[in-house]
């Protein structure tokens, strides 16, 4: 049975159906507030005694005990007695609260926050007003004055502050300056030496056409400052001043260059519409390059350009003209970093068309149309074991390189990386593909190519344990999308800096893991599921299998397309090694993709676990020409630490059999 857990306001639980738990009393309340807290930690049975009294009475610990208990029966109502708990569990010194990621309001919230960061303005602000709406008071509201509250009520507040502003921000973006103003007027009177928040009222009522009124809030502000903490406001707030006494252009999105470009794009599309027949075929070449440009632009860009490529792509073969469905397919030159397509039967259909437009192709026709389309193939291939794929990733390279043209290269050289991973230890490979797109596409402005470049080169940095290396990569990809507007690419740069605490093994395992769980939530709604399905609790597993913690997996997991790999280890953690073994035995070979190292270390550690010699000698086979690399690593996303540690353990056991 699911139950939610609510601490944004009066702490409450609640069963699948959205019916309240009956939680007892204000000290069962504590307990599983001072878990909550924990965030999914042991908290010792000492340090529970310590924050429910302060002078602890005799029969102290007894009395948690018997909360527990409690807790136990109305959390787990229909668990069979004498078998053990899986949410409140009992770990070493203490206990610890299971609960999954989003099943506490404040974990969710923190999640739609980061989140929301990445967004469009409009998706920002449904997912803000969404989160916000959870609140129903102070956070863990009974427990205010309680010393181990205190700074997980001070973070989520700040995180609440935080988010009221970014909701502003969101509502100018889109040019609702006078929603904004009462929201803000409330704000600043509750918080009045937030100076963002003044600076955003005075902003709203200036764009709601209230000069007036902004400058007697700046006034305010001011005011307020100067008498309660005798400083002055800070430059922002001073130059926004200035600005509405010299109505500056800029405060106006409409006449600033975001208003410009909207305006040229206004009428650039009216007098395409005006001047190009509806059903003339240059509407389909100039959707693909519209397509190739939402792809990049996330917020569900990548989604909806997946879709309406198909679409584009059926329409050009009903119009049963070859030349133009090879265009329209192969202009559709995206660059592509993850090696597990986000949607296989569209790829299939993609493949599919495109090999009937190399069918169909006359003789004679430029070998460059010829060449996309093979590029295509092998993209969209990729992660399977068709002997096509490589095939095709060669013969566009051979051309491209014949014909001198560097756009048509890059484009080859990503359907080349695709394709290598025929066998584990390709990283240096890896890195050459890599560094000669950085180079090449730097030469030529091909921006996109050039952040695949730094990107397919922090894979592979990071699998040969180079981190300082991959650390540069991750920073000129960072910098490259910030300048052109490219969001997706910090949801891999962010992934590689969780990676990066996890490889050197400074950080916390908590600390690793938040940095893991805040990269997840950067991945809701970007638009990749084939990335996204099953990653988080992947990485939590390898990370704890490194430092030797319990898996903690919940039954119901979702370990997308890598279950068969985590679900014996996740057996064997629940003591029920016959099932592992018979998991283990029906275990295929991992896709040859990015994670095959992790995913063969996974199989290996089964399998030494219940003594599968067959298991462990196709471990060692398929691990050990990466015998060198970090496992796992190469993704730029976890490890499971060298490969060479997993050899060792598979050499022993195949020599000393169980």
């Amino acid at each position: 049975m699911r139950v939610e857990f609510g601490v944004l306001g009066p702490v409450e639980a609640w069963d699948h159906a959205g019916d309240p738990i009956a939680l007892k009393g204000p000290r069962h309340r504590a307990v599983l507030a001072r878990l909550i807290v924990a965030r999914r930690r042991v908290v010792p049975v000492g340090h529970l005694v310590e924050d429910l009294w302060d002078d602890p009475p005799p029969g102290a610990v007894s009395a948690v005990r018997t909360f527990v208990a409690a807790l136990r029966r109305a959390l787990e109502p229909r668990r069979p007695p004498r078998t053990p708990a899986r949410l409140l569990v009992t770990q070493g010194p203490g206990y610890a609260l299971r609960a999954e990621p989003d099943a506490v309001d404040a974990w969710r919230f923190e999640q739609a926050v980061a989140a929301a960061a990445t967004l469009p303005p409009k998706d920002a602000l449904a997912r803000l007003e969404e989160a916000l709406g959870w609140w129903r008071g102070p956070a863990y509201a009974e427990f205010t004055e309680e010393p181990w509250a205190r700074a997980e009520r001070s973070r989520v507040g700040e995180l609440r502050l935080h988010a009221v502003e970014r909701q502003a921000e969101a509502r100018l973006a889109l040019g609702l300056a006078a929603e904004a103003v009462p929201d803000l007027d409330a704000h600043v009177a509750e918080h009045p030496w937030r100076e963002d928040a003044w600076r955003l009222l005075a902003l709203a009522l200036y764009r709601a056409g209230r000069q007036g009124d902004a400058l007697a809030v700046l006034r305010r502000a001011r005011t307020l400052m100067v008498e309660q903490l005798g400083v002055d406001p800070g430059p922002p707030l001073r130059r926004l001043e200035a600005d509405i006494l010299d109505q500056a252009r800029h405060l106006d999105p409409a006449s600033g260059a975001a208003g410009a470009a909207g305006r040229v794009w206004a009428r650039a599309a009216a007098a395409y519409d005006r001047t190009v027949a509806s059903g003339a075929r240059a509407r389909l070449e100039s959707t693909v390059g519209l397509l190739r440009n939402l792809a990049v632009t996330g917020g569900g860009g990548l989604q909806a350009a997946r879709e309406h490529r198909v679409a584009a792509i059926t329409a050009a073969e009903e119009l049963e003209d070859t030349e133009l469905t090879a265009r329209v397919i192969g202009a559709y030159d995206v660059p592509a970093i993850w090696t597990r397509v986000d949607d296989p039967p569209q790829a299939a259909r993609v493949v599919a068309a495109a090999e009937r437009a190399l069918a169909l192709r006359p003789p004679g026709a430029h070998p460059a149309a010829r060449a996309r389309l093979l590029v295509t193939i092998a993209l969209e291939s990729r992660g399977t074991r068709s002997p096509r794929g490589p095939q095709v990733a060669r013969q566009a390279e051979e051309i491209a390189r014949r014909l001198d043209d560097p756009a048509l290269l890059a484009f080859a050289l990503n359907g080349v990386f695709m394709q290598t991973f025929d066998r584990t230890g390709l990283a240096p490979r890896r890195d050459e593909i890599g560094a000669e797109l950085v180079a090449l596409s730097a030469r030529h402005g091909l921006v996109t190519h050039e952040v695949l470049g730094h990107l397919i080169r922090l894979q592979a940095r990071s699998a040969l344990g180079d981190f300082p290396g991959a650390d540069g990569h991750a920073t000129a990809a960072d910098r490259l999308a910030e300048r052109d507007e490219l969001p997706l690419v910090g949801v891999f740069t962010q992934w590689y800096r969780a990676l990066r605490l996890a490889a050197t093994g400074r950080a916390p395992v908590a600390v690793v893991e938040a940095a893991y769980r805040d990269a997840a939530a950067r991945l809701d709604g970007a638009g990749m599921p084939g990335l996204e399905r099953g990653l988080l609790p992947l990485a939590l597993l390898c990370l704890r299998l490194r430092h030797a913690l319990p898996v903690q997996a919940a039954e119901d997991t979702d370990w997308g397309p890598y279950e068969p790999w985590a679900r014996p280890l996740a057996l064997l953690e629940q003591d029920r090694p016959g099932e592992a073994a018979a998991a283990l035995r029906r275990l295929p070979d991992p896709p040859r993709d990015l994670l095959s190292e992790a995913l063969w270390c996974l199989a290996a550690r089964a399998a030494v676990a219940v003594g599968d010699r067959e298991t462990m000698e196709r471990a060692r086979t398929g691990l050990t020409p990466a015998a060198a690399e970090l496992a796992g690593a190469g993704s730029g996303l976890l490890t499971l630490g060298p490969v060479s540690e997993h050899l060792d353990d598979l050499a022993t056991a195949l020599r000393h059999p169980r």
